[in-house]
């Protein structure tokens, strides 16, 4: 017997309980960096592959405007790509990661050019930014609620950083104090949507499907980081 339409207490719950066992703060080389065990070609390595998720992300929530057919909702979900790509003498969360990388001692022609990302790490955004194209765009926001997960990893990690890197230019976290408050916000829009929207059974658990596509593919992007570079 199929089961009914949860309750939104309970759908939360199962959306929390996905972050819970299966976000990448829990992977051993988020791990290993917030315990100051990693090497400068680690974090460099680290810094060059994330940048090419990076920027796919404004390229992934065009993706999902062009299948939502209402225009308040694609008014709402507009900022977030001017948000990561910024506009006119406003810098946005790229150019905040280039300068991460400057930071670290990376060349930006070298980030930009991306040759030194896996092709593990290329596969798994690439087929982030497929999802959001395919699926149904409630569907494909939904997998967004990583964002829930979020602050606190940023937290984390802009204290490792600062603890067990020194010899990166504190200038560079940027990237990292903005995401404490946009992650918050970006994830309070993005749930109240889902929880709005995904009013079927259906569409309630494959938004719970969703969510942990998005953490498995956050895993295997870190899965061919460690692979390249050890730690």
């Amino acid at each position: 017997m199929t089961e009914g339409l949860w309750d939104q207490e309970t759908f939360l719950g199962k959306l929390r309980e996905v972050g819970g066992r299966s976000y990448h703060d829990k992977h051993p080389f988020h791990i290993l960096m917030n315990a100051g065990k990693l090497s400068p070609d680690a974090i460099r390595g680290w810094v060059i592959n994330r940048f090419y998720y990076q920027t796919q992300i404004p390229v992934k929530d065009a993706a999902i405007l062009s299948n939502c057919p209402f225009h308040e909702i694609r008014r709402l979900w507009t900022y977030r790509i001017i948000e990561h790509d910024g506009a006119q003498g406003e810098e946005g969360g790229i150019e905040a990661w280039l300068r991460l990388g400057a930071a670290c001692g990376i060349p930006r022609e070298k980030m930009i050019v991306g040759g030194d990302v896996a092709p593990s790490v290329r596969f798994a955004v690439d087929a982030y930014v497929h999802f959001c194209r395919e699926k149904p765009w409630i569907i494909a926001m939904s997998s967004s609620l990583t964002e829930l997960f979020a602050p606190d990893l940023m937290a984390k990690r802009l204290e490792a950083f600062q603890q067990h890197y020194p010899w990166v230019e504190p200038w560079g976290f940027d990237y990292f104090k903005r995401r404490l408050t946009q992650a918050r916000v970006d994830s309070k829009g993005a749930l109240a949507l889902t929880l709005k929207h995904c009013d079927t059974p259906q569409l309630q658990r494959e938004a719970v499907r969703a969510l942990v596509f998005k953490c498995d593919l956050l895993w295997a992007v870190l899965d061919g980081i460690h692979l390249k570079y050890g730690a």
